[in-house]
């Protein structure tokens, strides 16, 4: 027979993500990010591989990865509006974990498990930094998906691919929550 944890069903069912843009200081010290990261490690990860690292980007990281994302931008032929999205997050973040998807050559892992179980460790941290009262918002942007940008910014291999940003501090007001799935046109029984 099921035990419920209606905590956790009641913390799931009214989740919701704050802007980034919202986010106010103070942010976790360092022990109270380590707590976070240490439960949010606890994700499928076959094998035992730990096919991701992590980045923990403070205020002085944010600045020059706002300038590298302007220069990229720029060498990219972008326009004000690719300068500013790819700057934007940079220049207001105060603190972020980036997740990097390493998959590791494993014969019995396949590559999309390992990149799943960084997937899955970007969404423990949302939860694990929210629990902990934080506000915590899952960002990606054009410069995570360029590999010139990931391997300056992140020193990413060329196997390696950003699966997140989660940026943590003070959460802001918090916006209407938006419409959700509807499942009657998504599940489907076999």
């Amino acid at each position: 027979m099921p035990d419920p944890n209606p905590a956790v069903l009641d913390y799931l069912a009214t989740r919701r993500s704050p802007g980034a843009k919202t986010f106010t200081g103070p942010v976790p010290d360092r022990g109270q990010l380590m707590q976070i990261l240490t439960l949010a490690t606890r994700v499928p990860d076959h094998g035992k591989l730990e096919p991701w690292r992590l980045v923990v980007l403070e205020r002085a990281a944010m600045a020059r990865l706002a300038d590298l994302a302007e220069k990229r931008a720029r060498a990219l032929n972008g326009d004000a509006e690719k300068i500013e999205k790819g700057r934007g997050q940079f220049d207001r973040g105060q603190l972020a974990v980036v997740v990097i998807s390493s998959p590791k050559d494993a014969e019995k892992v396949p590559v999309a498990e390992q990149v799943l179980s960084a997937g899955a460790l970007c969404m423990n941290i949302v939860h694990a930094a929210t629990a902990a009262g934080w506000g915590a918002c899952w960002l990606s942007g054009w410069p995570s998906h360029d590999a010139q940008f990931r391997a300056l910014a992140f020193g990413c291999a060329d196997h390696e691919t950003v699966a997140g940003i989660i940026h943590i501090a003070t959460p802001g007001p918090m916006a209407a929550d938006r419409p959700r799935p509807d499942l009657s046109r998504l599940v489907s029984w076999g």
